[in-house]
């Protein structure tokens, strides 16, 4: 299969106060090193836009999106997508990509949103699909507000579907999460997985495609290390694109 992943990544400005003085460091870092490790060691082509690439060089063109058999969206908000250069700084009229992403899933291509601060709703409501394109294709109707539930006594998933294709061969005993977005999944869509009453994970055939949301993280800080060490980790991931793909 061949996979495009876009978000994933942040940038860090630290502020050190030492005394009366102060002074700044900053840096770079990504959290997509397990997913890649899964996609690639089961031999998919996988292609990574990080964060602060996504407004210039995210497809705007279907005939690009549709080479992938998948889109992951992980921890990047709608703007990135609405709001390229042209558009925000020179006021030029562009392509919605968020529209793109939801006629790309409806002419028969396979949509994957991971959750985090920044999707969703996320902090603050900053994630902002709400109300959007990409909202519509989904299996999950989102809060209009901050929709993120901190868990940090841990929350573990039940198995509501253990015969679905996603996550046959799983083991049934989840690791604990440490937060979620919280979600309302949509009428004929298949919730997979709950935490808690609220959906998990769920997916649903939608026009020619699939689509599914994954509440939690698939990095740290809501996917532990008892997560991304999980023996399931790399099966559920591929199992789950494979679907999305019809593979």
């Amino acid at each position: 299969m061949k996979l495009l992943l876009a978000g994933e990544s942040w940038f860090k400005h630290t502020i050190h106060l030492k005394g009366i003085d102060s002074f700044t460091t900053s840096e770079y870092e990504e959290g997509v090193k397990w997913l890649r490790e899964a996609f690639t060691a089961a031999g998919h082509e996988f292609d990574y836009i990080p964060g602060h690439l996504v407004a210039e060089h995210f497809p705007d063109r279907m005939a690009d999106l549709r080479q992938y058999d998948a889109v992951i969206i992980s921890d990047i908000g709608a703007k990135s997508f609405l709001l390229r250069s042209d558009t925000f700084v020179r006021s030029d009229i562009t392509v919605n990509r968020l529209q793109l992403l939801h006629d790309y899933v409806e002419q028969g291509g396979g949509l994957l949103m991971i959750g985090g601060y920044m999707t969703f709703q996320g902090i603050e409501a900053k994630g902002n699909y709400h109300g959007t394109p990409v909202e519509r294709c989904l299996p999950v109707a989102m809060l209009p507000y901050d929709d993120r539930r901190e868990v940090p006594e841990g929350v573990v998933p039940t198995v509501k579907l253990p015969d679905h294709e996603i996550l046959r061969g799983l083991p049934r005993e989840w690791p604990a999460f440490l937060g979620y977005n919280r979600l309302i999944a949509k009428e004929g869509a298949d919730v997979l997985l709950e935490a808690d009453g609220d959906p998990f994970l769920a997916v649903h055939e939608y026009g020619k495609g699939r689509a599914a949301a994954f509440a939690s993280d698939c990095s740290p800080h809501w996917a532990p290390p008892a997560f991304i060490n999980w023996n399931g980790y790399g099966k559920l991931w591929n199992q789950l694109v494979s679907w999305l793909g019809r593979k």
